[in-house]
């Protein structure tokens, strides 16, 4: 069996483009993988033809060669987009030799510890800042509506979801994202007391609304420096929250954080690799690690959890992508043994959901594990191009 063709297909996705790449073999077998350029990451999709280029005429089942390859050969320049472009293209290849097994990925890895996983709502409320009328919800203009959706959150059955920080005013709301460049707090990245309270009510909103039987998690991502962070995490530990997430790049400061509070600390889905990750062990900084199977490519991601099990850290599978990557994550989720959570968007433009030639099965806050070989699914290419990218 030989790869003969890798190709790169992408879509509408509402609020963003999604982005597959398709690999096939001389046998006709095909194998798919999701990735994501977005703002974030430019000429990701270049990376990935540049080295898919690289692997036309390999034999895909035989995934490990091809991925050392691929990383010998962009040594220098490993991180960045290099590891999601390699990891795009090992995930195809496992795709590829799950099917010619008739196994589920999942079974590559020795078999899932669970057929049924947890998942909480991500970006809940986050993205109803501004694409309300896309998902046929009502909108989020004040507290009264973050009220109203955590008791959605709880009568759709999930067990945790999680916000970012949100400001109202005036009826309008904003989405706080200085760490990405947006808004007065950049670059220095200061909080202020007012960021501070309104987060703080945002909380109190959500608790409110979804009672105690849904956890609560807030991520801040890159966009308070450890100082203000330490201020918001002690603010909130009379809520109990499953976590606060966010993302900083200095182990020993996220130590110290981790250290000052007893809200439970998540990170390190920005960092790339057992290699990289490691120091964070070293100084016990994180509750939970959160690792993302589509950025550093399934083995790699389940080496990474098997390191956090050694330190006795669980992990949460990481992905504010489409649905064929939860169904990634949910494979990598099932193949370790310290899963805590599997992130999930449930805010999603109603046609993505024709992507997948089998819909993802979720039910009662938990996504039912496919049993099919690969994946579980497959890409419906002609719903693709139905709904071609808005930037074309």
């Amino acid at each position: 069996m030989k790869i003969v063709r890798i190709e790169d297909l992408h879509a509408d996705g509402g609020w963003r483009t999604l982005s597959y790449l398709k690999v096939t073999t001389d046998d006709g077998v095909v194998g798919w993988s999701e990735f994501n350029e977005g703002a974030s990451c430019p000429g990701l999709k270049a990376a990935i033809l540049n080295l898919a280029a690289r692997v036309i005429g390999e034999d895909p089942k035989q995934s490990n060669q091809i991925v050392a390859r691929l990383h010998a050969a962009t040594r220098i320049f490993s991180g960045g987009a290099t590891s999601p472009a390699i990891a795009a293209i090992e995930n195809a290849c496992l795709d590829i030799k799950a099917k010619c097994l008739g196994v589920p990925v999942y079974d590559l890895f020795g078999g899932a510890f669970r057929k049924n996983l947890p998942v909480y709502w991500s970006q809940c409320g986050t993205l109803r800042t501004s694409y309300s009328a896309m998902f046929d919800a009502p909108p989020l203009r004040s507290l009264d509506d973050v009220i109203a959706l955590g008791r959605e959150a709880k009568s759709r059955g999930y067990k945790a979801l999680k916000t970012n920080v949100l400001l109202f005013e005036g009826g309008k709301v904003g989405n706080y994202r200085p760490g990405f460049g947006i808004g007065e707090a950049h670059p220095a990245l200061n909080l202020n007391d007012g960021v501070l309270d309104s987060t703080v009510e945002l909380l109190h909103a959500f608790r409110e609304g979804a009672g105690p039987g849904v956890r609560l998690m807030l991520d801040l991502n890159f966009n308070v420096k450890p100082e203000g962070i330490r201020r918001i995490a002690r603010a909130l530990e009379p809520l109990d929250l499953m976590w606060l997430e966010l993302d900083i790049r200095n182990p020993v400061a996220l130590a110290s954080l981790r250290q000052s509070t007893t809200t439970p600390i998540a990170s390190l889905e920005a960092i790339f690799g057992r290699q990289a990750m490691r120091p964070y062990f070293d100084e016990d900084a994180v509750d939970v690690a959160i690792v993302d199977a589509q950025w550093n490519g399934m083995s790699e991601a389940i080496k990474m959890a098997h390191m956090a099990e050694s330190y006795d850290v669980n992990v949460a599978s990481h992905n504010y992508h489409g649905q064929l990557s939860t169904l990634i994550g949910a494979h990598f989720s099932a193949a370790i043994p310290n899963t805590r959570i599997v992130e999930f968007v449930a805010d999603e433009a109603p046609w993505t959901r024709d992507f997948l030639t089998h819909p993802l099965k979720i039910e009662g806050g938990e996504i039912i594990l496919p049993t099919r070989p690969g994946w579980g699914s497959d890409i419906n290419e002609e719903a693709l191009l139905a709904h071609p990218p808005r930037n074309a």
